[in-house]
């Protein structure tokens, strides 16, 4: 029978009781500090259990920290390991106290156990105080030199630690020197790994300010240390092995024989147990054969089995990680996974996350050989109970119908999900109907014998009604029924709620009514009526544009709403191809389970090269000029929806252009009035366009007098580099700094950056960097004076809801800078004017 609990008995650790607890343990502490009686370490670990149970739960012990250290005066390596928590812990928040721990700390350095020289080595350039620098350079130099591997390897990581604290001490004490001879002749793997570590992160934070510091990182990525480290690649945990093939990864080898002696000797390294060594090493296969194309393929052959294998093992998130890794590949060869397509079947087991990842994959890979079994398989998963998922598998079948592969075989799939019954399942397939007939207009007979079953009343979503009345609209000539059906819609035009469903609507019933004008007439004038007393913006524009367009005239009209149309040939892609390659390039990192670059997800304090300090959040730098710096500023806008308008959007919203193509997007009114200027004839096209305008109620002002350019001669194609233009504008001063205005036209062509890119670029001012979400846009440009070593740097801040622009120029010419200035503002007023 157990004895029964006494009265008097302390709490337990895990149930500190606060500031009597604090108070209780601090007397207990003193009581036993310095004492050698049998038992008093059995005592002092009780303590310390109890001290560091109230320090996790958020009670502060900081006032023992004098009794704390006066009990560290022990042998015992639990004791020591306890109070060295402790200590770490309240060290920072407490200068003064900390203090009191450097002769005891400096003291376990020169103790017998290398266990206790290393733990206290690590505690003592833990504090990270800076008034204690200097007590750190002997212990760490006398570390580095110990015999014991493990305080070398403690001491690898402090030099690490004393550079944060104070960069000027560690280059001071030579410690980077010391650390690159320890590396290149410790026979301990774990020392050579930790100085590789410590070295990489000191000389890349120098690396901006520092020649020396550039150069001693190219000897880390030379030959004789890449060999080296490989050599003895077995030696390394796994970790540091996923270190050191990051650092091959980064290697250019000098001939093909190089590259086959590399692979050869990590060839096994693929086969590891650990899954971040594999890709890790798949990493460095991929990057190093990028030039050979034959190699390059057949090593896709061969880092297939590995990552198929990990896929099937271990946790579902360390599958997903590997589906990443493998949907990045397969959107960049999906030729060579299309006979794998079994291995990316859902399991029932599989979660969600990983469900949709293996749909996106399947998609991919579907070709004429596999497309019949795909399909079927994805039809399956539409009736999953998982209603995400079905939805998944729906657009999934949609995507492969428009990659051309068996259309005929999907088109029934698709109608055959309409007779589901299911709200969602009909939702999606109206959306993906509409994409077909867009591409496929040969389909319309087949497609509208069933899409005009449905009742409107029972489609809820948004995006499926707007695609059911853009099918009435398109084809009302073969739907007996459009007319009336319109007609119901707009009398309930109140209980909508959705501006899409309404702006579709108001276009739908336009072109139905240039073809069965006496059946849709009166739907039309309600249609409009209410459109122009619609509390949206968007939708009150459109209405009024069609009823003053009716007004001009009724065939130009016509000839706007309902032009003939053209199928479509490419959807666009959510994703440009440069962001694609600046994933794959970040292979092995976050940036492939986020799908997007580095810059776009980490602070701006973390990020490389390819960013400013000061810039948005979203802001990306591009690496070269002229017309591959325009396709760098080119970046993705994660807000960004339908990048690309289908051709019967485009000509929903804006009609033919003067070429006769597909306009784009409905900005603004002003792109109507382009379109209206086209069709008018030539002498009158500027007067009509105005008199649209103030119509419209735009406001417009007289027509802008062009100033002639300033004789300041630009450089049409310099060259600067991110480097450069980051360290140059954070040396020069502003030299000029204005605010101008942007046209009506200009605000309306501001879409999307890349317009304002394209524009100045033909003013041979060029763009390094973009970013913004509307309405305000950010952009950094750069110049050069023809004939001179002398740039133009320029910040440039839009706001299209007020159309004006702040600019700051930073010049190396300060001479020049106002003659600059007033080219750029030149440059920036005729923005959407030509």
């Amino acid at each position: 029978m157990a004895p029964p609990v006494s009265a008097t008995k302390s709490p337990s650790p895990s149930q500190p009781s606060g500031k009597s607890e604090v108070s209780d343990l601090k007397l207990q502490l003193r009581q036993l500090a310095g004492s050698r009686a049998p038992g008093a370490d059995d005592a002092k670990r009780d303590l310390f259990k109890r001290v560091i149970s109230c320090m996790t739960v958020g009670i502060d012990v900081s006032p023992a920290f004098s009794e704390m250290v006066m009990c560290s005066a022990t042998s015992d390596v639990v004791l020591k390991k306890m109070c060295y928590l402790y200590v770490g812990n309240y060290a920072r928040g407490n200068p003064d106290l900390a203090l009191l721990t450097i002769n005891f700390l400096q003291r376990d350095c020169h103790d017998q156990d290398p266990t206790i020289r290393g733990l206290a080595l690590r505690s003592l350039c833990s504090l990270r105080v800076q008034n204690l620098v200097e007590y750190l350079v002997a212990p760490l130099v006398a570390g580095l030199k110990d015999h014991s591997s493990y305080v070398r390897t403690v001491a690898a990581i402090g030099v690490l630690k004393l550079y944060h604290i104070s960069a000027t001490t560690c280059h001071d004490s030579d410690f980077p020197a010391a650390l690159k001879a320890l590396m290149l002749s410790d026979p301990d793997a774990q020392v050579v790994a930790n100085c590789l570590y410590s070295l990489l992160e000191i000389w890349t934070q120098e690396a901006g300010n520092s020649e020396e510091a550039a150069r001693e990182i190219e000897t880390l990525y030379g030959k004789p240390v890449i060999y080296y480290l490989l050599n003895r690649i077995r030696d390394f945990s796994e970790w540091a092995q996923c270190l050191l093939l990051d650092l091959v990864s980064k290697y250019i080898p000098a001939d093909n024989n190089e590259i086959f002696d590399m692979m050869n000797l990590l060839e096994d390294r693929l086969q590891h147990a650990n899954g971040a060594v594999v890709l890790a090493t798949i990493k460095v296969f991929l990057h190093v054969t990028m030039s050979m194309t034959d190699v390059h393929q057949q090593v896709y052959e061969r880092i297939k089995a590995p990552l198929l294998t990990l896929v099937g093992a271990g946790s579902p998130e360390q599958s997903y990680a590997v589906l990443c890794h493998l949907h990045i590949l397969v959107m960049r060869a999906p030729m060579l996974f299309s006979s794998d397509y079994k291995h990316f079947y859902c399991q029932f087991s599989d979660p969600s996350y990983v469900k949709k990842l293996k749909l996106e994959m399947l998609t991919a890979i579907a070709n004429e050989s596999n497309t019949y079994e795909i399909v079927t398989e994805l039809c399956e998963y539409a009736g999953n109970v998982d209603v995400p998922i079905a939805r998944e598998s729906i657009r999934a079948v949609g995507k492969i119908a428009l990659q051309q592969y068996d259309v005929n075989a999907i088109v029934d799939r698709l109608l055959q999900f309409l007779e589901m019954e299911k709200d969602y399942v009909t939702a999606e397939t109206l959306v993906l109907v509409k994409d077909l007939l867009r591409k496929y207009p040969q389909w319309s007979h087949d497609c509208i014998a069933v899409v005009g079953n449905i009742s409107s009343n029972s489609i809820q979503e948004p995006k499926a009604k707007a695609a059911l009345i853009w099918m009435l609209g398109e084809y009302s000539q073969d739907m007996m029924d459009a007319p009336y059906v319109l007609e119901s819609l707009v009398e309930n035009w109140e209980e909508e709620h959705s501006p899409e469903v309404r702006l579709h609507l108001l276009t739908a019933v336009m072109k139905c009514f240039f073809k069965r004008a006496p059946e849709t007439q009166k739907a039309l004038g309600a249609a409009l009526s209410a459109g122009l007393a619609d509390s949206h913006q968007d939708v009150h524009d459109r209405a009024l544009f069609y009823y003053r367009l009716l007004q001009y005239d009724v065939a130009v009209a016509e000839r706007v709403v309902n032009p003939p149309k053209q199928a479509v040939s490419v959807f666009a892609d959510t994703q440009s191809s440069e962001i694609k390659d600046r994933i794959f390039d970040e292979f092995n990192s976050l940036s492939i389970v986020y799908q997007k670059p580095s810059y776009m997800f980490t602070d701006k304090e973390h990020r490389g090269p390819f960013e400013f300090a000061e810039d948005l959040s979203n802001l990306a730098i591009g690496g070269d000029s002229g017309d591959d710096a325009i396709r760098s500023a080119q970046r993705y806008q994660e807000n960004d929806k339908d990048l690309l308008l289908s051709t019967s959007d485009k000509e929903e919203n804006g009609g033919p252009t003067r070429n006769g193509s597909n306009s784009s997007t409905y900005s603004a009114p002003s792109d109507i009035n382009s379109s209206l200027s086209a069709l008018a004839p030539s002498s009158t096209a500027q007067t009509a366009t105005f008199a649209i305008d103030d119509l419209l109620g735009l406001g417009v002002p007289d027509a802008p007098v062009l100033t002639l350019p300033p004789s300041l001669i630009l450089n049409s194609k310099p060259v600067l580099d991110p480097g450069t233009f980051q360290k140059k504008w954070g040396q020069l001063t502003v030299s000029s700094s204005q605010e101008s205005t942007l046209s009506i036209q200009g605000v309306a062509s501001l879409t999307a950056p890349q317009s304002l890119i394209r524009h100045m670029q033909n003013n041979s001012i060029q763009c390094i960097a973009s970013g913004g979400h509307p309405p305000n846009y950010k952009f950094f440009f750069f110049a050069q004076k023809e004939g001179s070593s002398s740039f133009f740097l320029v910040e440039c801040i839009v706001n299209t809801a007020s159309a004006k622009a702040q600019i700051k120029i930073k010049s190396d010419d300060a001479s020049a800078s106002d003659a600059f200035a007033s080219l750029f503002q030149s440059a920036l007023s005729n923005f959407g004017s030509l």
